[in-house]
């Protein structure tokens, strides 16, 4: 039986004009990857400065440079509507990678912020 689930990762950027990756291992019931979000504690520092490629399996999702505004929701768009549409992203590995740049914009003063990437995902009932 297929259920869809949502699952959050998270990366601290901790010096302004920085660059931070990891990796994270999805679980092995993982079949298809729908969506993707990127939020943050510090929405504004996310929405100006932010820039990142992401990756499953090793295949670019979200190529290098890609500012964070365009990854990311308001409070007016419906709750079922706010992931990025991938389109059923076989896991693969079950590794996504995340490559975040943290890029001064003037217009924000830094300070340290969480980045969070959240997926949508389908999984299947282990027997």
């Amino acid at each position: 039986m297929l259920e869809t689930a949502k699952k959050r990762f998270d990366i601290k950027i901790l010096v302004a004009n920085s660059s931070v990756s990891d990796t994270f291992g999805l679980d092995k019931n993982v079949v298809k990857v729908h969506g993707i979000l990127v939020t943050s504690d510090k929405d504004d520092l996310l929405y100006y400065r932010g820039e990142q490629k992401i990756e499953i399996n090793n295949k670019e999702i979200v190529p290098e440079n890609y500012e964070s505004k365009l990854l990311m929701s308001g409070i007016n768009v419906e709750p079922k509507s706010r992931y990025y549409p991938l389109g059923g992203v076989a896991p693969g590995n079950g590794l996504v990678k995340i490559s975040y740049k943290d890029l001064d914009d003037g217009r924000t003063v830094f300070t340290p912020y969480r980045v969070s990437l959240y997926l949508d995902y389908e999984t299947e009932d282990e027997l």
